[in-house]
């Protein structure tokens, strides 16, 4: 038996993955699963964990991190034996990583702050491209085209920042937002005239608009990933509010106008408030 923080249970965790992959004996499903179809697993378990935080549910937080460890050693076994590499091997990678990326904890060297770390990492991760053959110099080489569009798109406006390549501060991203929108209303007004080319540019122009949002969220040190997270559970709870007031008042929301429907909002927005 172990107790618990026992390392051993790593070992037991390798040990299942690889009675579940075994093709005589393990699960059928397990069994049949490659990197592909594990990968949208992986991908909701990441923001399971990342909801957990929001919620600052840490029994949740801790279930979540085995959900997703779960994964990194799924991806491991069938690595493993295709003769690529072990879980062993991912844990190696990442050690060597963090001693190399952190020299100034590590190796004796010295940065000033965290901007100066941060520049530090950054450029190490090129150097690391660079011996690894890497043949883009690019500032903007190297930032994963498998991320959150929102990620990647902060990714790719920090690493402009760093070149000076960045606004001063908020106001010209929000005079920058303001100029988005009007350009946004005038693809609206342009496909409402019946221009069908109007569709190809409305969708430039709205990506446009999203990626100043989040540039606007960059500037204010606020994760635009969490901002959505937060929006949708305050529509979430103020909806299902709405509905509950609807059936106590022995109304069908879904049989209302829009403007009856709004008053039923801003008495959920009223509630909330009160509350």
């Amino acid at each position: 038996m172990t107790m618990p923080g026992d390392p051993r249970h790593i070992d037991t965790l390798l040990a299942i993955m690889g009675r579940l992959r075994d093709p005589d004996a393990g699960c059928p499903w397990d069994v049949q699963q490659t990197f592909a179809t594990i990968a949208p697993y992986t991908v909701e378990e990441a923001y399971e964990v990342a909801d957990a935080i929001q919620r600052g549910d840490l029994g949740d937080l801790r279930d979540e991190l085995g959900d997703l460890l779960l994964q990194v050693v799924f991806h491991a076994r069938m690595a493993e034996e295709q003769g690529a590499f072990a879980f062993a091997d991912v844990v190696a990678a990442i050690n060597d990583k963090m001693l190399r990326r952190h020299p100034h904890v590590f190796a004796g060297a010295s940065v000033a702050d965290a901007d100066a770390q941060l520049a530090s990492w950054e450029a190490i991760k090129r150097a690391e491209r660079a011996d690894a053959g890497g043949a883009d110099t690019s500032a903007v080489a190297g930032i994963a085209r498998g991320l959150p569009e929102w990620q990647r798109a902060l990714k790719l406006q920090k690493r402009a920042a760093m070149i000076g390549f960045d606004w001063p501060g908020p106001a010209p991203v929000i005079e920058k937002l303001h100029e988005e929108i009007e350009e946004v209303r005038v693809e609206f007004a342009a496909l409402a005239s019946g221009d069908e080319d109007a569709r190809d540019r409305l969708e430039d122009e709205i990506g446009d608009l999203l990626f100043v949002c989040a540039n606007l969220a960059r500037h204010a040190r606020v994760d635009p990933g969490a901002a959505m997270r937060r929006a949708n559970a305050k529509f979430e709870r103020r909806f299902r509010a709405m509905e509950r007031l609807a059936s106590g008042d022995g109304v069908d929301l879904a049989t209302l106008d829009l403007d009856a429907q709004d008053a039923y909002w801003n008495r959920a927005k009223s509630e909330e408030k009160r509350g």
